[in-house]
Parts: C-alpha cells; sequence; structure tokens
C-alpha cells in the first residue's frame, strides 16, 4: 500500500495549519503562530472570558490575547487532542492547563475551538470554553 507524504511544516491541509498554530502557542513562538494567522484574521475570544473581543491581525491576535495571557499565567498551554474537520472548518475539542500569577490557583478546562482555514492561513478563530472556572482562578 502506498503512502502518500506530505511535509507538515509547508501543509495547507486545515487540520496541518491548525495543529501548527497550537504548536507554536505550546512553544511561545509567537513568529510561527502569527504565520498561520490570516492578515485579515478575527479571533473571538468567547464572552466572560478574561480576554473576551475579537482581535484582527496576526500582530494583535499575539499582543491582545498570548502575549496578555503569558503576563497573567505562568504555563499556559492549550492541549488539542480531538480534531473534526469538514472543509475549511476544523473543530478542536482541547484543554487549557495554567497556573494564575496572582492567586497561584491551577486551571484544568476542558475547550472547544472553532477555526477557518482558507489558503493555508487561519482566516477566522472562535472559542467555547467555561469562563467560570477560568475567572475562579483568578480570584482570591
Amino acid at each position: 500500500m502506498a503512502h502518500e507524504s506530505t511535509d507538515f511544516a509547508t501543509s495547507t491541509a486545515p487540520a496541518d495549519v491548525v495543529r501548527r498554530q497550537y504548536l507554536a502557542s505550546a512553544n511561545r513562538d509567537l513568529a510561527a503562530l502569527r504565520a498561520t494567522l490570516a492578515p485579515d484574521v478575527e479571533w473571538t475570544e468567547m464572552a466572560g472570558f478574561p480576554l473576551a473581543g475579537t482581535y484582527r491581525t496576526p500582530d494583535g491576535v499575539t499582543s491582545n490575547v498570548m502575549e496578555k495571557l503569558g503576563q497573567d499565567w505562568d504555563d499556559w498551554i492549550a492541549h488539542d487532542d480531538t480534531y473534526v474537520t469538514e472543509g475549511e472548518n476544523v473543530v478542536v475539542l482541547a484543554r487549557y492547563t495554567a497556573t494564575n500569577k496572582a492567586t497561584g490557583k491551577a486551571i484544568d478546562v476542558r475547550v472547544a475551538h472553532h477555526f477557518t482555514v482558507r489558503g493555508g492561513l487561519i482566516v477566522r478563530f472562535e472559542q467555547f470554553v467555561d469562563t467560570a472556572l477560568v475567572r475562579e482562578a483568578m480570584a482570591d
């Protein structure tokens, strides 16, 4: 049986693009993360989440989301585990783990992310998470 190999680092397959985004985030490699985002990306953090809102541009996303998470949390990681892909849509079931710097409280929260990938770049992201658990870890 022949196996067709693809180069993960340059693959434009939606799930591969999204996986590279998670790896870049876990490695705190903001340049690699920005490389997965379209210039006109719309990145929405859920209402009730500490960083709630919609951010645009790769720099806007990394400065308003990833860098702020790094300021407030130690070892913030989104552990991606299940991918559901249909065309340009990728839904990822994942888990956030981190420790809040101010309170010392840890989180281990399930999350779902919906990505839209076009032309090898993430054009849209929407987060779904139990925001109460995140906020609880931030409260004294």
